[in-house]
């Protein structure tokens, strides 16, 4: 019972963490527009994303165009959408082999052995994709912040973090969980089945020792 919550609850964490990095890979507010100095045109918000860019005016209007080339993005920008697409393959596949080695799921043939070594499959894939969607993430976050203070960089040109950047760290955070959550769960469970193998055999061990003194007793008393 206990073991079966375990796992339902490592399951809705990684499919929030997986669903928050297919919303962060496809979110345009990575880099979003900085207010500061004479840069105080409050009219219209400029968003910068992996695959876009928007303007929002006052709330009320926004167009988006996608980059015309790759080339056109920073490298900071190109790396991360590489990153982000992989880091999403990954987390579904995590997903879906959690799925398949859950105990309320049932397979064809397959045993309690079969189903630990999936989720452990399952736990080490959240944990990969949580750390493959840090790294641009982080990236990102640092290069704005280096821009941020540059005084070489021109004031127009400078941006904030932006909401994805922020749901990226969230998402990353609840894949990593959900790896350690359904890694722990398996070494649990390897720890449980060990102890339930070595009992028995301590068991027969202690049994055969005083068999064989019983039976030595008996061969010395009938001698004499």
């Amino acid at each position: 019972m206990v073991s079966s919550a375990l796992q339902i609850t490592g399951l809705l964490i990684g499919g929030i963490g997986m669903i928050g990095t297919f919303a962060v890979t496809g979110m345009p507010q990575w880099r979003v527009s900085a207010f500061i100095e004479n840069n105080i045109i409050v009219f219209e918000t400029i968003w910068e994303g992996l695959w876009m860019h928007c303007i929002r005016q006052a709330n009320i209007r926004m167009q988006c165009k996608v980059y015309d080339s790759m080339l056109a993005l920073s490298p900071d920008l190109q790396a991360s959408r590489g990153l982000m697409c992989a880091g999403s393959v990954l987390s579904f596949l995590a997903f879906i082999i959690a799925i398949i080695g859950m105990k309320c799921t049932r397979c064809a043939q397959s045993s309690w052995q079969a189903k630990d070594c999936i989720i452990l499959t399952a736990g080490l894939l959240f944990i990969l994709s949580g750390a493959v969607e840090l790294i641009p993430v982080c990236w990102v976050a640092n290069t704005i912040i280096s821009d941020f203070y540059n005084p070489i960089v021109n004031v127009a040109q400078k941006r904030e973090l932006g909401e994805a950047l922020y749901l990226g760290w969230v998402a990353a955070f609840c894949l990593i969980a959900a790896g350690a959550i359904f890694c722990c769960f398996c070494r649990c469970c390897e720890k449980t089945r060990s102890y339930g193998h070595s009992a028995p055999t301590h068991y027969r061990t202690h049994s055969q020792r005083l068999h064989r003194k019983t039976e030595s007793s008996y061969s010395k008393s009938q001698y004499v």
